[in-house]
């Protein structure tokens, strides 16, 4: 009987924590943060890709920004468990929510998109998990294979630089 109780009251905590991360508000004010400025934790649960200064450097693509930001959100968001957070094309600067399959585990997804000249742009992403000190690479992984599958649609010339 004791074991009952016990394995009960464990299931009915895994599914409260279950439900808090999948149910848990996210604050926008602390997660749309520019890719540019945003300082990476020390916590292995983060990637950072910037023109100068990440942990890779941004590709440049042969569009203007906006035309690379409309395209890249399209993108984005037609990826699975994806949502956009805050920010809009218009901005340059858009805060994606992407959830793991099993749990719904939220990791955020700042883009920056930076224009280089009227038909060239480039872009500085954040992408960084909200639960846990390491992600295994996840947000590494994220980031490089959007990348090597995106290619922006909006202008005839519109491949990598």
């Amino acid at each position: 009987m004791k074991l009952a109780l016990a394995l009960g009251a464990l299931a009915l905590a895994a599914a409260g924590g279950v439900a808090y991360v999948r149910l848990a508000p996210s604050d926008a004010a602390r997660w749309h943060v520019d890719p540019l400025t945003a300082v990476k934790p020390s916590s292995p649960n983060a990637w950072l890709l910037r023109p100068q200064g990440g942990d890779a450097q941004a590709p440049v693509y042969k569009v203007s920004a906006a035309d690379l930001a409309a395209d890249f959100d399209r993108f984005v968001l037609a990826r699975p468990r994806v949502t956009r957070l805050a920010g809009s094309v218009q901005e340059l600067w858009i805060t994606y929510v992407v959830r793991s399959r099993l749990i719904g585990f939220p990791d955020y997804v700042s883009v920056r998109f930076i224009p280089l000249s009227p038909d060239q742009a480039t872009l500085a992403i954040f992408s960084r998990a909200r639960f846990g000190y390491g992600d295994g690479g996840v947000n590494r992984q994220r980031v490089e294979s959007w990348l090597k599958r995106f290619q922006p649609s909006s202008s005839a010339g519109g491949n990598k630089g």
